[in-house]
């Protein structure tokens, strides 16, 4: 393996195989904590001869308004669902080495952070995968879309707008919509995908609060105002606007102010 930090994890995102990436992802952390790994933060590093994102041939893309809903009454409908789950934490992981490998010159700190993130990301996809397994599915067996990769794509020279978009928008929605899942699935019988949901939104709460930490960190470095800067970045980006009902009690818990979540009602 590799022995530096942010070259391996650029490698890894090239991965196709989504247990591979899984397995890959634990052993880098596993390593790196062991001492095992170096970290060079100031090394600028290309992905132009690598293949990125790797993704499997399955599940196929498509546009997120072709992408249908079924009832929860059927276990095909549950399986859609979860699936759709999965594929959001698939992508998760692959964003999460993106932030690794792509943005120099950051504290420590941060990769440490996003490193955390992959491999937490890779244990919420086998949690989602494995499950979908129990109910005769697989991951690749529905269509899904592209939205979260594509505001990686859109961020890739900017690590504010990264941190801004991604964690504190596209993910920050996951804080949000979890609970009321996990209702539906309560409903349906499906207690097991409402304890693994529950362990994802218990983690996704902290990848939330990394990216907030982040901005901020770079909104004082830069001296901006962190509700300005963020509203700049969304209209810049044209990033997706954050409807409610909102999970205030979660957002506060990942380091959203007072102020900013008033905001919220505001674009509402």
């Amino acid at each position: 393996m590799n022995s530096e930090l942010r070259s391996q994890a650029l490698s890894l995102l090239s991965i196709k195989e989504p247990h591979a990436k899984c397995m890959a992802v634990a052993h880098l952390r596993e390593e790196y904590l062991a001492g095992n790994i170096n970290l060079n933060e100031d090394a600028v590093l290309s992905d132009k001869d690598v293949d990125i994102p790797g993704r499997p041939d399955a599940p196929v893309l498509v546009n997120p308004g072709l992408v249908k809903r079924r009832s929860m009454v059927t276990a095909e409908g549950r399986a859609v669902l979860i699936h759709a789950l999965a594929h959001i934490e698939f992508n998760a992981i692959n964003l999460a080495l993106d932030a690794v490998w792509r943005f120099a010159g950051m504290p420590k700190e941060y990769y440490e952070d996003w490193l955390r993130v992959a491999a937490e990301e890779a244990y919420h996809f086998e949690l989602l995968n494995q499950h979908l397994q129990t109910q005769g599915f697989k991951y690749g067996d529905f269509p899904a879309h592209n939205s979260l990769w594509e505001m990686v794509s859109k961020t890739t020279e900017s690590i504010l707008a990264r941190m801004a978009l991604v964690p504190r928008t596209m993910e920050s929605r996951g804080l949000d919509a979890l609970p009321p899942i996990q209702e539906k699935l309560a409903q349906a019988n499906d207690h097991e995908a409402v304890r693994l949901l529950q362990i994802i939104l218990n983690d996704e709460v902290g990848h939330v609060e990394i990216g907030n930490r982040w901005f901020n960190y770079m909104c004082q470095k830069d001296q901006l105002d962190p509700i300005k800067a963020y509203a700049d970045l969304v209209e810049k980006y044209e990033a997706p606007k954050l409807r409610g009902p909102f999970n205030y009690e979660a957002r506060k818990a990942a380091g959203f102010t007072e102020a900013e979540l008033a905001a919220l009602d505001i674009r509402a």
